[in-house]
């Protein structure tokens, strides 16, 4: 049985001095070796790559039914989530088909849910109901993100025009924001409502490139060498943004008042 240094019995211990200089000679030792067997030792094995936490499961179309009650393949990395978490609520694929799917919504009062394919410039939409996918908004301004706020109105971030926009019940669209004193926004990424009525928002720069939105001009911090011709497919007044401010995360009020609530130098990317 193997024993503890220091808890031996008298007489059959590894006394400290040694211990000390059996560490001595193996140090030598190591030191005399040629460099050759070195490196030969060194490489024999290549390093262990960490567990895979990729799924082998099929989500196609041809799948069979999902029977899980709670499904191995959503993995918590914060244990506050679990609060949150439906046990009940396994993986099931909606659709494909989608260049970029982006920015799911759930409408509580439509039942049904919304989502952005971004270079198709188009929403679309899962109905509850009977399954159906169908596209829900075309164009829609190259829009990513999207909520629904506590009245049930969609709320959309959109790349092309650089800023929020609310559906009303009506059909119509109320321009939330677009410039912050005066600068127009990058490209609004992610937004989520608050119960006092104000709506949060992200605004990376992702949104500066033809694929999903509108390069920034010539000369502009996404675009400085020019090189990327922003008037491409683009309708004139467009094409002449250019981006005026840093990443911010904002909070835009009732009032209209928007205001920076996370700086670029507090949470770079967000």
């Amino acid at each position: 049985m193997a024993r503890e240094i220091g808890d031996s019995a008298p007489g059959r211990g590894l006394s400290r001095r040694t211990l000390i200089k059996t560490l001595a000679l193996t140090a030598g030792a190591v030191a005399l070796a040629p460099a050759s067997a070195l490196a030969q030792t060194s490489h024999t094995d290549p390093p262990v790559a960490p567990p895979s936490v990729v799924t082998g499961r099929d989500f196609g179309p041809d799948a069979d039914p999902n029977v899980y009650f709670v499904d191995p393949d959503v993995l918590t990395v914060e244990p506050e989530f679990n609060s949150l978490r439906q046990g009940n609520a396994p993986i099931q694929r909606l659709w494909t088909g989608a260049l970029w799917a982006e920015g799911p919504a759930w409408s509580s009062v439509g039942k049904f849910l919304v989502w952005s394919d971004i270079p198709n410039n188009r929403q679309l939409r899962w109905s509850e109901d009977d399954g159906h996918v169908s596209v829900f908004r075309n164009p829609s301004n190259n829009s990513n993100g999207n909520t629904f706020d506590f009245q049930g109105r969609q709320i959309s971030c959109e790349h092309l025009t650089r800023r929020v926009v609310r559906y009303e019940h009506d059909g119509s669209v109320t321009v939330l924001a677009d410039n912050y004193q005066g600068k127009r926004l990058n490209s609004p990424n992610d937004a989520v409502p608050h119960p006092d009525g104000s709506v949060w928002f992200t605004d990376p720069p992702y949104g500066g490139q033809l694929y999903e939105g509108a390069p920034d001009a010539p000369g502009g911090p996404s675009n400085r060498s020019g090189l990327i011709n922003s008037r491409a497919g683009q309708p004139p007044e467009i094409a002449t943004y250019r981006r005026e401010l840093p990443t911010n995360v904002y909070r835009w009020d009732p009032s209209g008042r928007l205001d920076i609530v996370v700086g670029d130098e507090q949470l770079p990317d967000p």
